[in-house]
């Protein structure tokens, strides 16, 4: 089996466009990445080169509403006209399928960055024995409340600006806060890592660092609300074992408060099997971050705990 890409249609006629990286032998193991908000999978060579270094298969669709999943730059943001948080995460689930196709019974961790770890916190509630484990990175926790309160400003601006219109209100309202701690800044993304090349990478990219839509939004933060019920956090498999890995500084977790929160809420749930890190003066993009080697080596290691 060949590294590349490959067309992977899904039940409602979207074809995910899907990245596929193989070691050089056999593959002990795969490994199913789900990226963030803005961006696409194609930016995780770097990390998939050192899993598949590692004996690990790589898979990685950009999500629809990204990277050459979107059929034009106006998709960008834009995940379905109904349910798309649901069919994001049945999306991940159809990755999955296509694994067992190519790999038969070999284990499966997720792997999830930032909007791709919330997917991954409804996969494993809805789809959490399919998989050997998790690992989420760049998360959050404790942010239903705000979700719910963003809704209302989602709504207005739906009536004001359509489905698929771009708010500078709600962008403001999350985007726009995290770049404050790190002032005087460069750029409005230093937030991601303190590695320039990597931001001026990110903002060079065509594909990255667009304006979610509003109905985008919506589909976020109603996924949001759901990941964090204490009732389906208690329908992920107890012996599951989780990897939760953030920079110290990272914005997006509240500079490990909201993922503190998270990693209490999973054990409350009955999850027992948890290993969490924080990197002293890493952003968000840990995987891109200065000390990259060192979070890649501690990643490798829990996936070969995990076996």
């Amino acid at each position: 089996m060949q590294n590349g890409t490959f067309g992977l249609r899904v039940d409602d006629g979207v074809e995910l466009f899907v990245h596929r990286w193989q070691p050089d032998a056999a593959p002990r193991a795969v490994v199913l990445l789900t990226h963030g908000m803005a961006e696409h999978g194609g930016r995780y060579a770097r990390t998939a080169q050192q899993l598949t270094a590692a004996g690990y298969a790589v898979y990685a669709a950009d999500l629809r509403g990204h990277g050459r999943t979107a059929l034009s730059p106006g998709d960008f943001g834009y995940f379905a006209d109904r349910n798309g948080w649901v069919r994001i995460v049945d999306d991940v689930y159809a990755v999955r399928r296509r694994i067992a196709e190519d790999h038969g019974t070999l284990p499966v961790f997720l792997l999830g960055h930032s909007l791709g770890s919330r997917v991954v916190q409804h996969y494993l509630f809805s789809h959490g024995d399919s998989v050997r484990g998790a690992a989420l990175s760049g998360t959050g926790g404790r942010d239903a409340l705000l979700a719910t309160g963003g809704l209302a400003v989602v709504e207005f601006e739906r009536l004001r600006l359509g489905a698929r219109g771009r708010s500078r209100l709600i962008q403001f309202l999350t985007f726009g806060r995290y770049n404050r701690s790190f002032e005087p800044t460069r750029t409005r993304f230093d937030w991601l890592s303190r590695d320039a090349d990597e931001v001026d990478k990110y903002m060079a990219d065509p594909l990255c660092g667009f304006d979610m839509t509003v109905q985008g939004w919506k589909d976020v933060l109603s996924g949001i609300i759901q990941s964090e019920r204490a009732d389906n956090q208690r329908r992920v498999p107890r012996d599951l074992p989780l990897y939760i890995f953030s920079g110290a500084l990272d914005p997006v977790g509240e500079q490990t408060r909201g993922v503190r929160w998270l990693i209490d809420a999973y054990r409350r749930a009955g999850v027992h099997d948890i290993t969490h890190r924080f990197y002293a003066d890493a952003r968000h993009e840990v995987l891109n971050e200065l000390n990259r080697d060192e979070v890649h080596r501690d990643l490798i290691a829990w996936l070969d705990a995990h076996m």
